[in-house]
């Protein structure tokens, strides 16, 4: 059953892809938004409401691991294994402005809940923890970074550069939202069946949040990012991985913790570090080397990072 559970969330995750983004790239056209504003927008939300639904129940069920690790996972495995991999079939191109502000941003969302999940060591508090007000913080930079995005589709010059199909207006509609169903849903079969698999295993709730989870509901970012790609739209790629980023630690982290507190258990500095290295790569791959490109050789070095990462994760007890 788990297998099936896998394989029908995989399928549902392509589909859903493949239908968001042809509609969201013919929004964009039509009402003259650039791709990057949508990939920031739309598709981020899109893609990071398995991730919302998963670290809300998380957190109103108790289980903080399962509730802070999918977010940091998920964000770990959007930069290092989805960037990584997109750019190993297609170099990523990237603009000045998503180099020289949209990434510094993300940067600072993984900086700022280092900071927010360190109180032993910032306050010398008895435990770490993200708590109600910290998540009020987070959804304070989340209405920043949204006052950010629509800044920038009111000042982006129209573009002919990609080559996008136009169709209706209505369809686009439906693609929108028949692509996010298929996301969310295939999303939600994927990681029940992962899951399922993992705890016959007997591996632990924050190793399954971190890699298994975190993985299963960032396919969706994956399976957006590579079709982009392919579509020769790398805006959109490289802002979908971004935006979900954004929203994943802005809004998903910052309305669990709002809703219920949650202490920092199996989830470390270690985790927390990575997911700010990740970061930094992103940046000097883009800044350094082939000018403002990810090349297929640095997408290889993101996905060694990566699977170096799991497998310390795996052979190292949380």
């Amino acid at each position: 059953m788990n297998i099936l559970l896998l394989t029908g969330g995989l399928l549902l995750i392509l589909a859903g892809a493949h239908v968001l983004t042809d509609g969201a790239a013919s929004v964009a056209k039509r009402f003259h938004i650039s791709g990057l504003v949508i990939g920031l927008t739309v598709i981020a939300f899109g893609t990071s409401a398995p991730e919302l639904s998963v670290s809300v129940i998380a957190a109103l069920q108790g289980s903080p691991d399962m509730a802070i690790g999918n977010v940091v996972g998920s964000n770990i495995v959007n930069t290092l294994m989805i960037v990584g991999c997109t750019a190993v079939i297609v170099p990523i191109s990237i603009t000045k402005g998503t180099l020289g502000k949209e990434i510094p941003l993300c940067l600072l969302s993984a900086i700022v809940l280092f900071i927010c999940a360190n109180d032993v060591m910032i306050d010398g508090a008895g435990e770490n923890r993200i708590s109600s007000g910290d998540g009020l913080l987070l959804l304070c930079f989340f209405l920043i970074f949204l006052g950010y995005t629509f800044a920038i589709a009111r000042n982006t010059d129209e573009s002919g550069e990609i080559s996008i199909k136009k169709i209706p207006v209505w369809r686009a509609c439906l693609y929108i939202m028949g692509g996010l169903a298929g996301l969310i849903y295939g999303g939600r079969f994927f990681v029940d069946g992962a899951s399922g698999i993992a705890r016959n295993l007997g591996v632990s709730e924050s190793v399954i949040a971190i890699t298994l989870v975190a993985g299963g509901t960032s396919l969706p970012e994956l399976a957006t990012s590579i079709v982009a790609a392919l579509k020769k739209s790398p805006e959109m790629a490289i802002g979908n991985v971004i935006g979900s980023n954004l929203f994943n630690l802005f809004f998903v982290l910052g309305s669990s913790a709002a809703i219920a507190p949650m202490k920092m258990q199996g989830i470390t500095n270690i985790d927390l570090g990575i997911l700010i290295l990740s970061c930094v790569f992103l940046y000097l791959f883009g800044l350094l080397f082939k000018k403002r490109m990810i090349t297929r050789w640095e997408g290889a070095v993101m996905i060694f990072c990566y699977v170096a990462y799991t497998v310390y994760l795996v052979r190292v007890p949380a």
